[in-house]
């Protein structure tokens, strides 16, 4: 049996909640739960209220979605990343 297709959406994080989950506005201004994909945990990318997202929902289910990317935007660009790379390394 084959895997539903996903439908993703774009929209901005308006809140962060407890348990690794944001509230989005979808540009279509509905209100959904998202939660951050798999990938954007093991690379630690993080996310803050005003990002710009990629959401990835079931068409069965349009209340709750997934994080799968985060757009970079001008606020981003304009402060440089956190430490030079290799600087704090865990050993």
């Amino acid at each position: 049996m084959a895997k539903e297709e996903l439908v993703a959406f774009e929209g901005l994080v308006t809140e962060i909640l407890p348990d690794a989950r944001y509230r989005v506005q979808l540009d279509n201004g509905r209100m959904i739960i998202a939660y951050t994909a798999g990938k954007m945990k093991k690379n630690r990318i993080r996310t803050l209220a005003g990002d710009r997202v990629t959401v990835e929902m079931s068409p069965y289910d349009l209340d709750k979605g997934r994080l799968i990317f985060r757009h970079k935007d001008e606020r981003s660009m304009s402060s440089p990343g956190g430490p030079p790379r290799g600087q704090y390394r865990r050993r």
